[in-house]
């Protein structure tokens, strides 16, 4: 791998692992804090809403730090996308494109972008190639989008239940 490639891969993962940590931490502290995050999934027909609430903190801000540090990456990358797509299908998708009408724009972006990092692999500067448990390529793309899509089906399933209007 070229210093370019190493140092590329190096900056997606940094931006993509604090707009995460920065995106969970919020869901805890800004705004509403936790109990407006937890309306705020309520109103999303997601029953448990306050559980649902920690959960993505948890969810973001570890899969954020796991990418930061560039360890276990397609399992950070599949986290990130099944926050994504649930925050796709249940929020933004009725809303057309456009992040500027609270569209589903930057939720595909992040998502797509994670899926191309667990293809691409963390990099040179990655602890996942440190320790020799790199999982690139095909692997490690599907990975992350089995776990995804198993994740997201997993919470909807559990989770979900859509008011008749």
């Amino acid at each position: 791998m070229s210093d370019a490639d190493a140092t590329a891969l190096l900056a997606v993962r940094l931006v993509l692992g604090t707009v995460m940590i920065v995106h969970g931490l919020n869901h805890w502290r800004g705004g509403g804090g936790i109990d407006g995050t937890a309306r705020w999934f309520g109103g999303l027909d997601l029953r448990r809403p306050r559980l649902q609430a920690w959960l993505s903190v948890g969810t973001e801000v570890g899969a954020g730090t796991l990418l930061l540090l560039g360890l276990c990456t397609p399992l950070a990358c599949a986290a990130v996308v099944s926050v994504m797509l649930v925050a796709g299908l249940l929020a933004h998708r009725r809303n057309s494109f456009f992040v500027f009408k609270d569209g589903y724009e930057y939720v595909l972006v992040l998502a797509v972008i994670s899926l191309a990092l667990a293809a691409w692999g963390p990099g040179d500067y990655a602890v996942d190639t440190a320790v020799g448990i790199e999982v690139t390529g095909w692997a490690g793309a599907g990975l992350a989008a089995g776990l995804a899509v198993a994740g997201t089906a997993g919470l909807l399933g559990a989770f979900w239940r859509p008011r008749r209007r």
